[in-house]
């Protein structure tokens, strides 16, 4: 393969360390360089003699790098791909500033006003598996948010098969691990108020709910997140309600059917997923089951890969024409778990 260039800024976040890692192993992709996102930010010095350094922000060192990856809190983003484009280089930005396709949304979601709208119509949507014929050709991807990613890659191909009852909610029911709040420090992350306990938050408010109301093409979704008291991991649980005569075995039949030949989505036959099977992985697990007289939908993923990093590599190797999985597997691409729980638990 001929090596291809990429920048990371904001690198010292957790997506950034591992999209960094992901970067050093990859055989056809060369780190250029690793950067704070902060214009004057002075980079913290590495915690051990171990770890790279990282540079402070300089966007004259974009200058010929083939893609560069966004890992910014929102509001940071669209000033910065703005910098990289005109460099001639391609983006993919791991934070929300090119997820929603309105400016004014995006003012009402995040409560200051988009500073590039005008690339809002051009960046696409990375929810890879759905987007896999635009990425190639587009200078901008958008890479999802890790809730976004769980809860749609679940949904997505049942409202496509029109399976699900038309004025029916549709529950997610999500929990994360403790780095979907990213690295900074907060009272809510404290290990004291975290460690033994579990919350809802967001409720209503959740700035990824409209998110995942554009991609599903509806404002039925109903979304909660909730906050575990473990590092990494998202799993959701879906609750639908299908069309009549539709059932459990039908909802699973689409799932199977439509990421049949997906590398990074699996479906279970039987059984349900479980977090220490996806943690450290490219893979989001689907399990199914009936419930009543609704379908439950359970999706798990690594929040830091599936969930960020790893999907930002899957889209930036689209955009360079280079074979989707490169640098994802075995050690972040190719899951090992069983569909069976332990102890052949249903």
């Amino acid at each position: 393969m001929n090596t291809k260039s990429a920048a990371i800024l904001g690198a010292s976040g957790y997506a950034g360390r591992e999209l960094r890692a992901l970067i050093e192993a990859h055989p056809a992709l060369e780190l250029a360089a690793a950067m704070s996102a902060r214009p004057g930010q002075a980079p913290e010095p590495p915690a051990l003699p171990v770890d790279p350094p990282i540079d402070a922000l300089d966007l004259d060192r974009l200058d010929g790098v083939d893609v560069v990856f966004l890992c910014t809190p929102h509001g940071t983003s669209a000033p910065l791909a703005l910098a990289a484009l005109e460099r001639g280089a391609r983006v993919v930005d791991l934070s929300a500033d090119f997820r929603l396709r309105d400016a004014a949304q995006y003012e009402r979601v995040y409560g200051q006003p988009h500073t590039a709208p005008e690339l809002l119509a051009e960046a696409v949507y990375g929810l890879t598996e759905f987007a896999r014929e635009r990425v190639p050709g587009a200078q901008l991807v958008a890479n999802p948010g890790c809730y976004p990613t769980s809860a749609l890659l679940a949904l997505k191909p049942l409202l496509e098969a029109d399976l699900l009852e038309p004025a029916a909610p549709m529950v997610v029911d999500a929990k994360s691990g403790l780095t979907g709040a990213g690295r900074s420090a907060s009272a809510t992350t404290h290990f004291g108020n975290v460690h033994e306990n579990f919350r809802a938050y967001g409720v209503g408010v959740h700035r990824h709910g409209p998110e995942i109301c554009q991609e599903a093409g509806n404002d039925r979704v109903v979304f909660t997140a909730h906050l575990l008291p473990i590092l990494r991991g998202i799993l959701s649980t879906i609750y639908l309600q299908p069309r009549a005569g539709v059932g459990a075995g039908d909802i699973a039949a689409a799932l199977s059917a439509r990421y049949r030949d997906e590398p990074f989505v699996t479906v279970y036959e039987r059984g349900l997923p479980e977090l220490d099977r996806v943690q450290r992985t490219n893979q989001c697990h689907l399990g199914v089951a009936a419930h009543g007289p609704l379908v439950c939908v359970v999706s798990a993923i690594d929040n830091l890969l599936k969930g960020a990093a790893g999907q930002a590599l899957q889209n930036a190797n689209l955009l360079l024409g280079l074979p989707e999985g490169t640098g994802l597997g075995p050690a972040h691409g190719q899951h090992t778990a069983t569909a069976v729980a332990p102890g052949g638990l249903q």
